[in-house]
Formats: structure tokens, C-alpha cells, sequence
């Protein structure tokens, strides 16, 4: 099994992409989320704490408005004492919705998802990923895709939290080809001996380093550590690129 640090630095280009697991030696949770971007409007982003999340918005309006503004100003995270919910688009607002309903992650995600497409950005046509965890030992993750022939594919995960351990999904496989290939199989199980969210989100973020002669894609990487029990948030950490 692989560790964050040899994972991600085999990768170039994973788009965004969203971790979850659990501390170890420890009941608590941890959250991630990631962007990579190669178009000006893409690096134009950062993540910011709010009372209720963290949200993505832009560095630029100028650049933004070149770009989807659907796709590129959204909530990333958002927390409620029903339920915590990661995604790379505005579908984290119905997710939140859902769990007050249900606390059963995959029900909560695909009640959520249900009439929610892949992204409308042709030729990659990039996947929706999401994250729920409403506590207890599971976590749910989805992955909305594009088929071969432009029908939508919605696969959901119940995956277990095991100390030391977490689950990772992206939009891109991680390779800088025209089109990047969108993510497809199984989330990735990855070792996590981070425990505090500056070491994992410093992690994640360092991991990412081009290699010499490439150009870098970070753009930004919010690590968060709560309860699993009481889902209280107890450390958050923004690391965004025009800050480092």
C-alpha cells in the first residue's frame, strides 16, 4: 500500500480531487480537498474558510469570467451537525441538503445526485466527484461520469475508516495529455500517518511538486480534521498557491 507523498508524486496532473479517512491511533476524521489547474482562469482560484465551509472562489474576475463561473466559484466543504460534505462543484450544497433526511452516506449521495450530470466541459467532459460523512465507521464517496457514448454513469462507494488509512478520488487519472483522461475504477487506498490537518494539507500540497523543467498546477489544498463521533470540526487548513 502506498503512501500520500509516493502517490501524488507520481502524478502531474489529477485535476481536483477529494480524501477521506481517519486519524490514527485516534476516532477522529480527516478531509481533503485538492485543485490542479493548467488554464489562466483555472489558477485564478483559492479556498477560504466561511462560518458554514470552505469555499472556492476567484483571484481575478477578469480571468473568471473567460471561464464557466458554475464550474470555477463553488463550496468545496461545507459543515452541518448532520453531515460533512466535500465535491468539486455546487452539488455540496444538495448534499448537506440530503443528509438531514438520511444519515446513511450512500443514500444521502445518490438522493443527492441523482439529477446531477458530468461537467459540460467538452471534449473531457469532467467527472463530478463527492464525498459525505454523517459519522459512525463508513464514509461515502461518488463518482458521476461520462460513458463512451455520453451516457451518465453514477457509481457510489460505502468505504470502511481504518485508522492510518484513507480514500482518495479524482476527475483525471493524473496524466497531462489533450484530452486528460477522466477518472475511472475504484477510489485509491492510500497510508496516512499525518495527524494534524497543516501536516497533511502541507503534505498533499508538497507532494504536488512538478518535476524540474514542468509547469506547476497547484492551485490550492484545504485539510480538515473533526470528530467522527460529534462531527465537530476541530483544525482546518488552507494552503492556496498565490500565498505561498
Amino acid at each position: 500500500m502506498e503512501n500520500i507523498q509516493k502517490y501524488f508524486c507520481g502524478l502531474e496532473y489529477p485535476g481536483r480531487f477529494i480524501m477521506g479517512g481517519q486519524i490514527k491511533d485516534s476516532e477522529d476524521i480527516f478531509l481533503a480537498y485538492g485543485i490542479t489547474g493548467r488554464s489562466a482562469a483555472s489558477q485564478a482560484r483559492r479556498m477560504i474558510k466561511r462560518e458554514n465551509g470552505i469555499w472556492v472562489e476567484p483571484t481575478d474576475p477578469e480571468l473568471i469570467v473567460r471561464g464557466n463561473p458554475d464550474l470555477l466559484i463553488y463550496p468545496s466543504m461545507l459543515f452541518s451537525p448532520h453531515g460533512l460534505a466535500v465535491s468539486n462543484g455546487k452539488q455540496t450544497l444538495d448534499i448537506l441538503k440530503a443528509v438531514e433526511a438520511t444519515r446513511e452516506p450512500v443514500l444521502a449521495l445518490a438522493h443527492a445526485l441523482k439529477d446531477w450530470k458530468y461537467e459540460p466541459d467538452e471534449p473531457i467532459y469532467t467527472p463530478r466527484i463527492s464525498l459525505v460523512f454523517t459519522g459512525g465507521f463508513n464514509l461515502g464517496l461518488s463518482l458521476i461520469r461520462r460513458s463512451e457514448f455520453g451516457q451518465v454513469i453514477r457509481e457510489y462507494f460505502e468505504l470502511p475508516l481504518v485508522p492510518g488509512k484513507g480514500w482518495l478520488i479524482m476527475t483525471y487519472m493524473g496524466i497531462n495529455t489533450d484530452p486528460v483522461p477522466p477518472f475511472f475504477g475504484e477510489p485509491a487506498y492510500l497510508e496516512v500517518a499525518e495527524r494534524r490537518a497543516d501536516e497533511l494539507a502541507r503534505s498533499l500540497y508538497d507532494s504536488l511538486q512538478p518535476a524540474a523543467g514542468k509547469k506547476d498546477l497547484r492551485v490550492a489544498v484545504a485539510a480538515v480534521i473533526a470528530s467522527g463521533s460529534t462531527l465537530e470540526i476541530q483544525q482546518i487548513k488552507i494552503i492556496n498557491r498565490e500565498e505561498t
